[in-house]
């Protein structure tokens, strides 16, 4: 199963990771931009315990430092997030570079500079980010098309609405609010999932 297909965005709440991994995310990505760096540093390793024992690549928002620490998988760079090939330089070749790409043109630099994958949207709008605009399918499709690399839908995605992506190109869908709101993260996880796998064409791009 490749790793994107579910990547799950979390502000660190162990037991919601916890209910989520155990639905069947594939990847999880801790982002928390609030926290000082000691405590964000000790959240990392311990949400790394709970991707560890699911056997899911954990990547750390914006830190590479906190990545090269606590051993993570990778980063997942923003546009004002840092230099994609600074963080390749530090992180060598082994682990894994993320990177947001909002335009062709960012997509195509992003994947010039060494990103491995690239999360695109915001596909639905988002709840998380609000200064996010819509992407337009049509753009999102021309993103993926594009590209030789891997590209993640993210932006309000959950059971509701995961369908119109259907043929788009897309590895896998980035979601926040469509897991971790939900009453119960776990049963929404096992839906969710479900519903990506029957969205993803047969012969997407491989991210393993």
């Amino acid at each position: 199963m490749q790793a994107l297909l579910l990547y799950a965005i979390s502000n660190g709440n162990l037991a919601k990771v916890d209910a989520a991994l155990r639905g069947g995310v594939t990847m999880l990505q801790l982002r928390n931009k609030l926290l000082p760096d000691n405590e964000l540093l000790q959240l990392a390793q311990q949400v790394k315990r709970l991707t560890d024992k699911h056997g899911v690549p954990l990547v750390i928002n914006d830190r590479v430092d906190v990545v090269m620490e606590v051993d993570a998988a990778g980063v997942h760079l923003g546009p004002s997030d840092g230099d994609l090939r600074a963080a390749r330089t530090v992180l060598g070749s082994s682990k894994i570079l993320g990177a947001t790409a909002r335009t062709v043109e960012q997509a195509l630099a992003a994947q010039a500079a060494g990103a491995d994958y690239l999360g695109s949207g915001a596909v639905f709008g988002s709840a998380t980010k609000l200064d996010a605009t819509r992407m337009p399918l049509e753009l999102f499709r021309e993103i993926c098309k594009t590209v030789t690399i891997p590209v993640v839908a993210i932006g309000g995605i959950d059971v509701t609405n995961i369908h119109q992506l259907r043929g788009c190109g897309m590895a896998g869908f980035a979601v926040v609010g469509g897991v971790f709101n939900a009453d119960d993260v776990h049963q929404a996880t096992l839906h969710l999932k479900e519903a990506a796998l029957q969205c993803i064409s047969p012969h997407p791009k491989m991210f393993c």
